[in-house]
């Protein structure tokens, strides 16, 4: 029988210390309530949006499915992961965000307990108007948590602070509700963005993705090395930072008792933090091999429920929709955009080919007078930290396959399997004529 303590929890402390201070602050910096400011929108009724948003993302909890065991110490024959709770085929308790973009209200609605790992990709034009929505629909796995939720867009430069998603100096929302956010994007390059409430367990437990800024520069034909490119990483003003293809990586980790924990009702000691398992866009190795979900031409399609359409063969990845697996013709260029969002320092290595490294924690590594550019086989970057990397692909007459892998022995197992794992996919390099132009990053189109 769970018994309820009557001393003041946790989370109860900082709901209660955060409103207070939430209002101390606003009756003596806000002139009028925030909700007639005219400047922001209210936490609205997710079923009465005020305005058509950019995208639109929902707060909820779900599965996943990772490979092998990790057992409980102590017991015999009973595991963290697989969670005896979880449905057939999954294994994993998270929280989350999806992409209900388009959805009607039932759908959406429809998603709670059907959250994704990592979360939903998306990319902003620069100096593009752009709103988000975030509706949160609450977790089914515990009620008992009335958590609110935000989008820390990490790094980008918030012209009123309201916006940054840190709930202690601007808006979070509670259940049941929509806000919106509004950026206006000046810096090109690779972001990420979390929930920033109880943030050790929310960034751990899923809410965690990419969200990258396209450069003015794009669409206009810039030629280098004697190749004419429309699609850049940065402002270069001489197609220097031009690709072919782009693809995302985000690294997170999974302590397999923490998930228990929540699921079960639990509180983990974060003190004891251990990465159970290594993820690049939510899988493992060899499922980062996996194809993208649905198909290559859109990985986040869903059904008439709203549902996720799982990689073809692989009914257990449907929560899990984006392959790491990159591909690449003869001769191209190709722009990796690496997220570290884990608890650890990584060094990722591609052996046999070179990376150039073009920017860093969304700046262009090259100004008017130096060129911080640099070319390596590795790259060492810290959690919170991103990384525009461009790879020249060889010439090749049949399909080569080169390895993306993390240095650290450490990070290639999944636990109670024999063999590779954890963060690892490949790069393959096909003939020309193989590939169709791409539009859609991580995606290997076909003719």
């Amino acid at each position: 029988m769970l018994i309820r303590r009557s001393k003041l929890t946790r989370r109860e402390f900082l709901k209660w210390s955060s409103g207070l201070m939430a209002g101390v602050l606003a009756s003596r910096v806000f002139r009028r309530p925030l909700a007639k400011s005219g400047e922001i929108a209210l936490a609205a009724s997710p079923s009465a949006p005020s305005a058509v948003p950019d995208i639109h993302l929902a707060a909820t909890d779900g599965w996943i499915y990772l490979p092998g065991q990790v057992p409980i110490p102590g017991t015999s024959g009973q595991y963290y992961n697989p969670d005896p709770w979880a449905p057939d085929g999954l294994t994993t308790y998270m929280f989350g965000f999806r992409n209900v973009t388009g959805m009607t209200t039932q759908q959406m609605f429809s998603q709670k307990m059907h959250s994704q790992a990592s979360a939903p990709l998306w990319w902003v034009n620069e100096l593009q108007d752009y709103r988000l929505r975030l509706s949160n629909l609450g977790l089914q796995m515990r009620p008992d948590l009335i958590d609110e939720h935000t989008v820390h867009w990490h790094g980008f430069r918030n012209a009123w602070p309201v916006f940054d998603g840190e709930p202690h100096s601007s808006l979070a929302v509670p259940i049941g509700r929509s806000l919106d956010l509004f950026y206006k994007p000046r810096d090109p390059g690779s972001y990420m963005y979390h929930c920033h409430f109880e943030e050790t367990e929310h960034v751990h437990m899923g809410m965690t993705g990419m969200v990258f800024v396209r450069p003015a520069q794009d669409g206009n034909p810039y030629t280098h090395n004697g190749r004419t490119f429309t699609k850049f990483a940065y402002n270069d003003g001489d197609g220097s930072t031009g690709y072919d293809r782009e693809f995302t990586i985000t690294l997170t980790d999974v302590w397999a008792e923490a998930h228990w924990d929540d699921a079960h009702v639990q509180l983990p000691d974060w003190t004891s933090f251990r990465a159970d398992y290594n993820l690049m866009n939510g899988r493992v190795y060899p499922d980062t091999l996996a194809p993208n979900g649905n198909s290559e031409t859109n990985p986040w399609a869903y059904d008439a429920n709203g549902y996720l359409i799982p990689p073809p063969g692989r009914p257990e990845l449907q929560w899990q929709p984006l392959s790491s697996l990159i591909e690449g013709e003869s001769g191209e260029r190709i722009l990796i955009r690496l997220v570290n969002l884990s608890f650890f320092t990584h060094t990722m290595s591609t052996p046999g080919l070179k990376m150039r490294v073009v920017g860093k924690d969304a700046t262009f590594l090259r100004s008017a007078t130096a060129d911080f550019t640099f070319e390596t086989s590795h790259y060492i970057f810290g959690t919170g930290e991103t990384a525009d990397i461009i790879i020249q692909l060889p010439t090749v007459s049949t399909t080569t396959k080169y390895l993306l892998h993390n240095r650290d022995l450490r990070r290639l197992k999944n636990p109670g399997i024999n063999g590779l794992g954890g963060h690892m996919t490949e790069i393959r390099v096909h003939p020309t004529g193989t590939l169709a132009p791409q539009t859609i990053p991580n995606t290997n189109p076909r003719p």
